[in-house]
């Protein structure tokens, strides 16, 4: 699979150029359920092949699973690929030997220690976008920021980007230091950001990586009605996939199929276009875990909406239109994105 000239966007007006698509591998390490290693890593290489060049991942996915596997991709990936993958790393989230959530940790020591593990288990010389991956409601994000710019002179960090942080956390970061992206959900039933936050980045020259452009799979149109997710999968306790919640939603979905038909797109393809066509400072994440999911989502380049389609797209998919949080509440509150 070669895509001849992958387009790309700029991080930001500080940050690196990037592919217009990235690779988010958090499902690749239990987020979801089990995966296949095998297949996982020969994603990454497909990702790689075909012009992605920035790799997604947190410190705390699979509690370093997730690293591991990326450093092994790398390493037997092409020297080509190598040399243009870009590595987004989060930090700062503490987890139990029973993968219970302990909250976060944002104080400069521990960023300096979080990044030593990081760079052991990539098997790299530097990071290069680093980021806590939510805020320590304990530690100034001045002093978390103020630490991994010491990291960045150091020569361990490129850049510094955020996670899940509202406007006045983004400005107080950004007096710090140059901060070159955001990362936040946004999708058709995440556009909370719309309101305040992309206003905010956009004033300040801050990019967006997005996640969660599917909804972990809820708009991605390959669920149905009766699924069942296994244990350690995610949606198990999301409310967007209770039952009531999830048939609400999935209704949604079949508005989508209807406008992406008539672009002879797959949902999926159609989902991903519309983060794209929000401007070209966002780069959607693909979360995808298998070769085909991947294929698929890269087809979304190749899809155009024009006005008319945005235009019934909003419609059908206004702000607080999914029935459900995207978090659980014990997880919601310690988004300061939501604040």
């Amino acid at each position: 699979m070669t895509t001849p000239a992958f387009p790309t966007h700029r991080l930001g007006t500080t940050g690196p150029e990037v592919s217009a698509l990235g690779l988010g591998c958090m499902g690749m390490s239990g987020a979801y359920g089990e995966s296949d290693r095998a297949e996982s890593i020969a994603t990454v290489h497909a990702a790689l092949d075909a012009g992605v060049t920035l790799l997604d991942t947190g410190d705390f996915y699979g509690m370093g699973h997730n690293e591991l596997l990326i450093a092994e991709a790398l390493r037997t990936a092409s020297l080509a690929a190598r040399e243009r993958a870009l590595t987004s790393v989060k930090f700062g989230a503490l987890r139990g030997p029973a993968n219970e959530w302990g909250g976060v940790d944002g104080r400069p020591a521990a960023v300096k220690n979080f990044a030593a593990y990081s760079l052991q288990r990539l098997g790299t010389g530097h990071i290069d976008v680093y980021r806590i991956a939510r805020l320590d409601p304990n530690v100034p994000i001045e002093e978390t920021v103020g630490a991994i710019a010491e990291l960045v002179e150091a020569g361990y960090v490129r850049r510094i980007g955020l996670s899940e942080v509202g406007s006045e956390t983004i400005r107080r970061a950004a007096s710090v230091a140059p901060i070159v992206d955001l990362q936040i959900e946004y999708s058709l039933v995440s556009r909370s950001v719309e309101a305040d936050i992309l206003p905010t980045l956009r004033e300040l020259g801050i990019g967006v990586t997005a996640y969660g452009v599917l909804s972990r799979g809820l708009i991605g149109g390959h669920l149905d009605r009766d699924q069942r997710f296994g244990p350690g999968d995610f949606r198990a306790a999301s409310p967007r996939f209770q039952s009531g919640n999830l048939d609400r939603n999935l209704a949604l979905v079949d508005t989508l199929r209807e406008i992406a038909g008539r672009k002879g797109a797959t949902v999926a393809q159609t989902a991903f276009a519309w983060v794209l066509a929000q401007g070209r400072d966002i780069v959607p994440l693909v979360g995808a875990r298998t070769r085909e999911r991947l294929a698929e989502a890269l087809g979304s380049l190749e899809v155009t909406l024009d006005a008319a389609d945005l235009d019934a797209l909003g419609k059908a998919f206004p702000p607080g239109v999914a029935a459900g949080e995207r978090y659980p509440t014990a997880m919601m509150a310690h988004l300061d994105s939501e604040r």
